[in-house]
Order: C-alpha cells, then sequence, then structure tokens
C-alpha cells in the first residue's frame, strides 16, 4: 500500500518567488517536473520569462519586487486570474543569493544596507504570504514554505543577512498556530552553503573550504535541496507545520 504522495498533487499551483536563477530555478523545476502548474516569480522578469518557456505546461512568469505591497498584489491577481488561486508558496526571493551584499562589521554596516535586507527577505515574505493565504483559506488548505539558512545557527553569515534569516524562523512559528486550523502549514527549509550559478567566486571559494567541516564532506548544490522543498510541500507532510529543516550536509546537527 503506497502512503501520502512526496510531492504537491498534479495540478497544484505552486509559486516560487526568486524562482528565476540559482536555487528557486531548482525549485521550479523539481515542482514542473512533479506535474504542478508553477509560477516563477522574480525581479529579474526575463528570467522568469525564459524560466517559464523553458518549464513548458501552464508554467507562468511574473516580474515582482516582493517587497512592493502593490507589485505583490498584482501579481497575486494576476496568477488568480490564470490559474484560479495558490496551494504552494515557496518564499525564496532573498538578497544575497543573486544580489550580492557586504559582509561588512557592525560599524560599518550601513542603515540602507540593512534595510534592503530586511525589506526583500522579511517584508517580502510577510507580503506574498498575507496575499496568498485567502486563496489558500478558499482551496480549504496549502502549504507555506519559507526559506531560511543555515548560516544563521553557526553566526558566520553576514550581520543583516543571518538576522532576517533568523525573523524567517520566527515568522515561521507564528504563523503555524494562526493557520493550523485552516489546514495550512507553515514550515521552514534552511539550506547549508550552496553554490549555484550566481554564487561569486570569493563565496565559492569560502564554501568550498568549509566543506570539511560537513558530516557529507562537500559542498551542497541546488538539486540537494529539492527533496526537502517537494516534500514540505506535500501530503506526506500534511501534520509537520511550524518547523525547521536543515538541509546543510551535517554541518548543524540538533
Amino acid at each position: 500500500m503506497s502512503g501520502p504522495a512526496l510531492a504537491p498533487p498534479p495540478g497544484s499551483v505552486v509559486l516560487v518567488t526568486g524562482g528565476a536563477h540559482g536555487i528557486g530555478r531548482e525549485y521550479c523545476g523539481a515542482f514542473a517536473r512533479a506535474g504542478a502548474r508553477v509560477v516563477v516569480a522574480d525581479l529579474d522578469g526575463g528570467a522568469a520569462r525564459k524560466a517559464a518557456v523553458e518549464l513548458g505546461g501552464e508554467a507562468l512568469a511574473v516580474a515582482v519586487d516582493v517587497a512592493e505591497e502593490q507589485r505583490v498584489g498584482t501579481m497575486i491577481d494576476v496568477v488568480t486570474a490564470r490559474l484560479g488561486g495558490v496551494d504552494v508558496l515557496v518564499n525564496n526571493a532573498a538578497v544575497y543569493a543573486t544580489i550580492p551584499i557586504r559582509r561588512a562589521p557592525l560599524e560599518s554596516l550601513t542603515v540602507a544596507e540593512w534595510d534592503e535586507v530586511m525589506a526583500t527577505n522579511l517584508r517580502g515574505m510577510f507580503l506574498c504570504t498575507r496575499a496568498v493565504v485567502p486563496s489558500m483559506k478558499a482551496r480549504g488548505g496549502g502549504r507555506v514554505v519559507n526559506i531560511a539558512s543555515g548560516t544563521l545557527f553557526n553566526g558566520t553569515g553576514a550581520l543583516h543577512y543571518a538576522t532576517s534569516k533568523a525573523g524567517v524562523i520566527g515568522f515561521t512559528r507564528n504563523l503555524a498556530r494562526e493557520l493550523g486550523p485552516h489546514g495550512i502549514t507553515v514550515n521552514t527549509l534552511a539550506p547549508g552553503a550552496t553554490v549555484t550559478e550566481t554564487t561569486a567566486e570569493e563565496d565559492r571559494a569560502r564554501h568550498e573550504s568549509g566543506a570539511g567541516a560537513r558530516a557529507i564532506g562537500r559542498v551542497g548544490v541546488p538539486s540537494d535541496l529539492v527533496g526537502a522543498a517537494l516534500f514540505l510541500a506535500s501530503p506526506a507532510a500534511a501534520f509537520i507545520t511550524g518547523q525547521t529543516l536543515v538541509v546543510d550536509g551535517g554541518r548543524v546537527m540538533f
């Protein structure tokens, strides 16, 4: 006898923010292969359209700055008109992965740099989640997968970035309590250091030099993360909420 599916049911609408590049693009491909109707939402509209064409099927590209309330609202209006609503939201858009930031010490970190990271990594997550929840409630449930980072657990990330990702976990836990009665689960996926096509050479070298600290002694790649994302978005994870799943090859162990 087979158990619950380890991916969203075919035909599910999965919205991935920051979905045109790097790990986000990998998530989109995995959901599309599982039969989902994928929304590739990205600040880089051209790359989002290219990704949607490559995914095929009913994949939809939306250019959006997740930190801007009006543009997020417009995105949801477009998705609702075209696909009827959202079943799964993957809050992947973040400053750092594809928009480089300085690893500056506290004394030289500027307010503008701090605010830029918080606007995308926290306000963007809040705005996108708030926008899709009515659709999920109307559909009888849903999945929210928030992307944090394993770096916040070992104190090695850029200060503003690591702080924003700690906020992701707090958001997840509180929202899981609020939305559980509506059949909506909210979980966090925390990748370890992962090398993508957008990783700067300096960061790539640092990731490779630190690979020995992992139980599985190699650098992470985007494909390492898709199984966890599919699982958290699937019927198999229906009784899991408010949790953080770290996928880092055994760098951090609780």
